[in-house]
């Protein structure tokens, strides 16, 4: 394991437009990031202020996840939440954008969740393990500190899964902690 890192990708611009590289498995080895992506997901928040999280699987189904914003801009947001961290509970965030083409990788024993900060944003992210249901978990949203960029008196849009998970107070840590405390993000 290892702690969640800011991909900033180069993009190669000219009259046409821009392309860049999103995965390459030398590059984000170099970076330390060494796991096998099997699958992708992707979704679409069609309200702006929708908050999807904090979502983890547990071991021995965890997954890595590589998660960009494809249209619009999200918060996206790593949870510390391994047990005997010193930074157990510890967040960190980052604005990804269409724009900005910025990733962020989410290592195992992170619990991961965004907010979309306008409407109709599409999310991709990379996963190192297929869905298992029997290993779906998380903690509420507002139960870490976060510090949202959501407007006072906003209405968020949840699921009733999210609204239903337990504060982080209640959870009891399945995840290891492997020595590696979480760092800012660079």
């Amino acid at each position: 394991m290892s702690s969640p890192k800011l991909i900033t990708l180069r993009r190669f611009e000219d009259a046409r437009g821009w392309f860049t590289e999103v995965y390459s498995e030398p590059a984000f080895a170099a970076l330390g990031i060494t796991c096998r992506f099997v699958q992708d997901n992707h979704s679409l928040s069609v309200p702006a202020f929708t908050l999807r999280g904090l979502h983890f699987q547990t071991l021995p189904r965890g997954q890595d996840k590589l998660v960009r914003c494809i249209r619009g801009q999200i918060f996206d947001v790593a949870v510390d939440v391994r047990k005997g961290s010193p930074t157990y509970g510890q967040w960190v965030g980052a604005e990804l954008t269409a724009e900005n083409g910025h990733q962020l990788f989410i290592p195992i024993g992170f619990a991961h969740g965004f907010v979309t900060l306008e409407a109709d944003c599409e999310v991709t992210y990379k996963c190192s393990d297929t869905y298992a249901p029997d290993h779906d978990g998380g903690i509420r949203w507002d139960s870490v500190g976060i510090d949202w960029p959501i407007p006072a008196g906003t209405m968020l849009e949840l699921s009733e899964k999210d609204r239903k998970l337990p504060g982080l107070a209640d959870f009891d840590s399945p995840f290891p902690y492997d020595g590696n405390p979480l760092a800012p993000l660079a």
